[in-house]
């Protein structure tokens, strides 16, 4: 991270403060009023040790007054600072709600694209431990920057008063500390950035093994999967020693310095102090100090010092701080999905008539996935894309989605190229059933309605009859309010994918995507789920992405697709009869 970004991020992370001003003030307000009875106390003490040592005699009375005065401004620095604390962690965890809630919105804009290409555990990582370091910074470094500009400049003022001659001392040590202390900080900022990208990489691993826990198990691939784990936790944690043993040899370093400058104030003090009592040095002379003032300016001094000396380890904080920002400014900045047209339609009444039109595409400008697809999806017609792994059958999915666009060519709904259409409107009349099921945290009922916003517990009963999964929720304790775990590992795999075909039925849209949405029931599930498929798909333009041939032999357009590009098509006596890839590939399965 160089200077220029660092500054960047600082302001943005000033922007988020400010836009909480009414907390923020008031804990200016506190800082100041906390610091400056805090200064008061040292000259009160030192007023009081010049009483005790005066020559007439001991002023008991001028005593007690400033030992009073002293105890009453610690306590109401104490109480003051307190209510800063409270105030600056209220506002710290707005600041990080915000923060949380901008990274969730501005990742659910993000194309598909971006998740294809980033773990799930990095990104998890940036809403989870990178807001809560720059909270920890906010919430905490923050009011220890502003206590500590205050207290250097005010104890700077106080010492001043009291003997110009001592300040010369740090003439001296604070050049010294801002050298050493910009020195460092270049050499510690890339360690906390790789540390942060560590910390993700590990995170990222670790989702992804967890998903796959019982393929792990199944294959006895545990030592080797622990083995990678543990690699890249011996790299996060190396990384972690690299920038934390960088950044605490500045803490010690600054101790030195500043207990150095005490060291000489104290003895340049003591001095100057012999030389008033003998005489030597006026009482009109900038050199005279009496021993209250050789004690003042010792507390003050070290409260001077104090604050450069947790300023470097402050610093420390704020390395990892801005680090952690960075990555979180860096998701925030991501372009989101290209805007729709300004004169984009919304598709409504959909006739679900689709045409692939010399389509191209390719992830990356350098590989081409797709290369001249043309085909046509009737209205009410069902369309089957068989092919080997790798040929394309997906990105054809994704395309007809939006969720990426072609490179060249089109792709037409309803005789209009689709990105005339918006996205939403688009995606609104597609309704996708994936192997893959995905389920939430929440009731059964609420999962099959997530199909259509409104929709009833009689309509949702009527799209689990149809599915053949509303006997077996009826059977269930808590009926249709029954509640499934994280993707609903709590039931079977068959049953989880019935659930999600019961939404696609009460999405009631007019065109359909199915990802060999049986190929994970059993052989008499299957045979009961066809049937209702087939009544779902009545009606509606259909695109199946089929592996067991089985179930597409009534399509009316089967695409064999191999290599991205449509080497055959046609219905499945018509295929049959060509004798190419599918019927080739149809023998092997029933020979």
């Amino acid at each position: 991270m160089d200077r220029r970004t660092a500054k960047s991020i600082f302001f943005r992370l000033c922007g988020y403060v400010f836009s909480y001003w009414y907390l923020f003030v008031p804990a200016v307000v506190f800082t100041l009023l906390s610091n400056q009875l805090s200064l008061l106390g040292p000259m009160y003490s030192g007023e009081a040790i010049d009483a005790l040592s005066a020559a007439a005699g001991v002023d008991f009375d001028t005593v007690w007054v400033n030992a009073v005065r002293m105890i009453a401004c610690y306590v109401a620095s104490a109480i003051l600072s307190y209510v800063l604390s409270v105030i600056m962690i209220h506002m710290g965890q707005k600041i990080v709600y915000t923060m949380r809630r901008q990274l969730f919105e501005k990742l659910t804009s993000l194309p598909v694209g971006y998740f294809d290409t980033h773990p799930t555990g990095d990104i998890i990582s940036h809403i989870s431990y990178d807001i809560d370091t720059v909270n920890a910074s906010l919430s905490h470094d923050l009011v220890q920057i502003m206590t500590s500009i205050y207290t250097v400049v005010g104890s700077l003022i106080f010492m001043w008063n009291v003997s110009k001659p001592l300040i010369a001392v740090f003439v001296i040590t604070i050049p010294i500390s801002l050298i050493f202390t910009r020195y460092r900080s270049r050499k510690v900022r890339p360690l906390f950035h790789t540390r942060s990208k560590k910390l993700g990489e590990l995170n990222g691993y670790a989702e992804e093994m967890l998903s796959g826990c019982r393929s792990i198990q199944a294959y006895s691939r545990e030592e080797e999967i622990s083995s990678r784990f543990n690699r890249r936790n011996t790299d996060s944690m190396d990384a972690y020693y690299k920038a934390d043993y960088h950044a605490c040899i500045m803490g010690p370093s600054m101790s030195f310095i500043n207990n150095l400058s005490i060291s000489l104030v104290m003895m340049l003090g003591g001095i100057l102090y012999m030389y008033s009592q003998t005489g030597v040095v006026k009482a009109s002379s900038i050199f005279f100090i009496t021993l209250g003032g050789v004690a003042k300016f010792i507390q003050y001094s070290r409260k001077f010092a104090g604050p450069i000396n947790e300023f470097a380890n402050i610093l420390s904080e704020l390395q990892s701080a801005f680090s952690a920002a960075e990555r979180i400014f860096k998701v925030l900045d991501e372009q989101p999905e290209v805007a729709d047209r300004e004169d984009a339609a919304t598709l409504e009444n959909t006739r679900g008539e689709v045409a692939f039109k010399d389509v191209e595409f390719g992830y990356t400008p350098d590989k081409t996935i797709l290369n001249g697809i043309d085909f046509t999806a009737l209205s009410g017609k069902t369309v089957a894309i068989v092919g080997p792994t790798g040929a394309g059958k997906t990105t054809i999915i994704n395309l007809l989605m939006r969720f990426y666009d072609v490179s060249s060519g089109s792709i037409e709904v309803d005789g209009r190229e689709s990105r005339d259409y918006t996205r939403s409107s688009l995606r609104k009349a597609y309704t996708m059933v994936l192997q893959d099921t995905w389920l939430f945290k929440g009731t059964i009922f609420e999962n099959i309605a997530y199909g259509r916003e409104g929709a009833t517990l009689e309509e949702v009963k009527a799209a689990a009859r149809a599915a053949r999964i509303d006997r077996y929720i009826e059977s269930l304790p808590d009926g249709y309010d029954t509640v499934l775990t994280d993707d609903g590992v709590n039931i079977s795999k068959g049953q989880r994918q019935l659930i999600t075909i019961a939404r696609a039925m009460i999405a009631n849209s007019q065109m359909l995507i199915l990802d060999e949405a049986t190929s994970n029931v059993d052989s008499r599930t299957e045979i009961k789920i066809q049937e209702a498929m087939n009544e779902l798909m009545q009606g509606r333009t259909c695109f199946v992405i089929a592996h067991r041939l089985s179930t597409i032999q009534n399509a009316d357009l089967i695409l064999v697709l191999q290599d991205g590009r449509i080497t055959e098509q046609g219905n499945h006596e018509e295929l049959l009869a060509q004798k190419g890839f599918y019927s080739t590939l149809y023998n092997s399965q029933f020979s």
